[in-house]
């Protein structure tokens, strides 16, 4: 079934959605129908058309993802919901993530327990409930970004390299992204008002991703993303209305 909305943004819109449908974003795909940039005497205008498959009918432990487009070379797919159920193993390839996640903190001397935090066909969540969280984290997420990696490279290894593997604790991926969309704006009002650049710390490519989506909406600002590497930086600047 399809549906559509519109926002401001497209974060504005897919937000809308949900929350008018009852869903989680990763319930439905999207599809952008119209983009509108805001001008000096008009706001700006995102219309979606939103794709539910089986809408009404019963959840099922699978579900669909709206995957952005990918320039960084990384699964930018925002995270899943949790497991309504079971989160426990439920085949070999879980059972293997799940010890050899077990078996990497423990190495590390910050054990804790963990479980699916969902599932998808394409897409593993693992979560880790530990009281060494803040450490397992790390500065700005990076420990947790290395284990992640790690994650995936073994899932690689065991032949499931067609599964991306999403590592969290402590919610921290989700609080993560909330502070850098208010950081986004934050700092986009700071150009406005100094018509000057102001170039963000660096970022793994997701984190640059929401950055850009985030202000891809505003007129009078615009992002590029600079330096090498997997960690660059976004500079924010200030182009004027056109």
């Amino acid at each position: 079934m399809e549906f559509e909305f519109e926002g401001r943004t497209e974060k504005e819109a897919i937000d809308r959605a949900a929350g008018e449908l009852g869903l989680e974003k990763d319930d439905f795909d999207v599809e952008i129908l119209e983009t509108q940039k805001s001008g000096l005497f008009k706001k700006g205008l995102v219309r979606i058309r939103v794709h539910v498959p089986n809408f009404g009918s019963p959840v099922k432990s699978g579900h669909s993802s709206y995957r952005p487009s990918d320039d960084d070379g990384m699964d930018k797919t925002r995270i899943g919901k949790p497991v309504f159920g079971e989160p426990l193993p439920q085949n070999e390839f879980e059972n293997k993530m799940t010890e050899f996640t077990s078996g990497l903190i423990e190495r590390m001397g910050y054990p804790g327990s963990v479980t699916i935090m969902f599932r998808d066909k394409n897409k593993l969540g693992i979560k880790i409930d530990s009281s060494h969280s803040s450490i397992l984290i790390g500065k700005k997420g990076k420990n947790l970004d290395a284990l992640q990696l790690l994650l995936n490279i073994y899932a690689g290894r065991i032949g499931r390299d067609d599964v991306r593997v999403i590592l969290d604790t402590e919610n921290y991926r989700i609080r993560r992204e909330e502070s850098l969309v208010r950081l986004a704006y934050n700092v986009a009002e700071k150009v406005r008002e100094s018509r000057a650049s102001i170039l963000l710390e660096p970022m793994n490519p997701f984190d640059r991703w929401l950055i850009h989506t985030t202000l891809n909406d505003i007129g009078d600002v615009e992002t590029k993303s600079e330096g090498d590497g997997l960690y660059k930086q976004v500079r924010v600047y200030y182009r004027g209305l056109k």
